[in-house]
């Protein structure tokens, strides 16, 4: 029986999320006849955890769904287990990379792959503690009814199951690898109140991020596609079409990766970054996979202490490193752009060596246009006043620090990627009786 893993990484409070993505899990068990490994990864204050564990046992028994929830102390154990199996040197490193003490949203996803590896799973499902189902006609529309249907199949052969068929011929004998669609209501990104604060500086502190070479018109084009998902417009018909997938509109709370991808490339391990789990969106595209984008948007929301006090600040913070990763990572695009199939072996299966070969190099970047986002962040900041200006104030001592991180960050990644097929392959060699659940 083919297996799949429907994920859920969290660090906050979402026993609501947990009884929603088990009614998914039985879904899919159900409708595909496929074994769903449901695999809760747990980073939440113990009394978040214990809630967390009354939603998993209340879930109704559902044949072809097994449920994992993992505590962070279950997930080192593994951890420790996979890299020992591996017999790579620096396991302390490998362990801080993997399951670092900050927020990391590159690594939380990372260990799903590995567990995933180890549990036979032939593609990951992600979604995320701040979203949930839309409804049509009092129903749930889950995003696995087209996962399941496409990920991992030949593009010629996965043509029939999607509404919308432009993928050039060239590719129709790669295998399906990415399967998204976006989120409907607020923002990915908790900039919306800079935004109804002062337009111009909203379109300034988004504009951070593009390449230091962009146009103005560019920066414009990029500002208006930038974290604003698929709208407000609710589902009431599918449309699902098969390409290349369209990465700007799909997010990774609503994403399914075909284990030919992720069990090859991890993602960044950056710490307190946003955006540092969307590296495979550009991979696969860039690589000239197949993959399938549909409408069943997830809705997302906030949670209140993003906003205020020390969420507010952690938040921006992580905003901040996510304009530094940009010095890093845009090289490491253009040159996967320039490659392009090239990627891929004859296989179809993606050469990582390719692309630590290209994030090694790109860590040798100046820094001057790093210099430069961060001037230009405070005094976006300052502009804007109250407690955007405090968090300015709190910033500017801590910059040399933020730009360090930024380049041992993609370093950081280098080291995994070289580290990642023994680690797989370590993964899948633990018996499925040690594993935790």
């Amino acid at each position: 029986m083919r297996a799949v893993c429907l994920t859920l990484p969290t660090n906050r409070a979402c026993a609501g999320t947990i009884t929603s993505i088990g009614a998914e899990a039985a879904y899919a068990a159900r409708r595909f006849g496929v074994q769903v490994h449901l695999l809760v990864l747990d980073s939440a204050d113990p009394q978040a955890r214990r809630r967390h564990a009354e939603a998993v046992a209340a879930l109704p028994p559902a044949e072809g769904v097994v449920v994992h929830h993992l505590d962070e102390a279950a997930q080192r154990a593994f951890l420790r287990e996979a890299i020992e199996r591996s017999g790579l040197a620096g396991p302390d490193k490998l362990l801080d990379l993997m399951l670092p003490d900050a927020v990391s949203y590159g690594a939380c996803t990372n260990r799903a792959f590995l567990l995933a590896a180890a549990l036979g799973c032939t593609s990951v499902h992600r979604r995320d503690s701040d979203s949930r189902y839309q409804l049509c006609d009092g129903e749930p529309v889950f995003p696995i009814e087209h996962e399941l249907a496409t990920i991992g199949v030949r593009a010629a052969d996965a043509a029939a199951a999607v509404t919308e068929h432009t993928l050039d011929p060239a590719h129709a004998d790669k295998p399906v690898a990415l399967v998204g669609a976006s989120f409907i209501g607020e923002p990915s990104v908790d900039l919306g109140e800079i935004r109804d604060l002062d337009p111009e500086v909203y379109h300034d502190v988004v504009a951070l991020w593009a390449p230091g070479t962009a146009t103005e018109e560019q920066k414009r084009e990029l500002v208006a596609e930038s974290f604003v998902g698929a709208g407000t417009e609710p589902f009431t018909a599918d449309r699902a079409v098969l390409d290349r997938p369209d990465i700007w509109r799909i997010d990774m709370c609503n994403i399914a990766l075909d284990h030919e991808v992720y069990e090859r490339v991890p993602l960044p391990p950056a710490t307190d970054t946003i955006g540092s789990d969307y590296f495979l969106h550009h991979l696969v595209y860039d690589a000239t996979l197949p993959g399938v984008t549909h409408n069943r948007h997830i809705v997302n929301y906030y949670t209140p202490e993003r906003r205020t006090g020390s969420g507010f600040t952690a938040y921006q913070e992580r905003y901040a490193k996510f304009l530094l990763s940009m010095l890093y990572l845009h090289p490491v695009y253009s040159e996967m752009e320039l490659a392009g199939d090239a990627l891929l072996d004859e296989r179809h299966h993606v050469r990582p060596e390719v692309i630590a070969d290209c994030a090694r190099r790109s860590a040798a970047a100046d820094r001057t246009e790093n210099h430069r986002r961060l001037a230009e962040l405070d005094s976006c900041y300052r502009r804007l006043g109250g407690k955007y200006a405090e968090f300015a104030d709190r910033l500017a001592p801590r910059r040399a620090r933020l730009l360090d991180e930024a380049q041992a960050d993609i370093e950081d990644f280098a080291l995994l990627i070289d580290a990642w097929g023994p680690l797989v392959r370590a993964s899948r060699s633990i018996p499925t009786e040690r594993l935790p659940r």
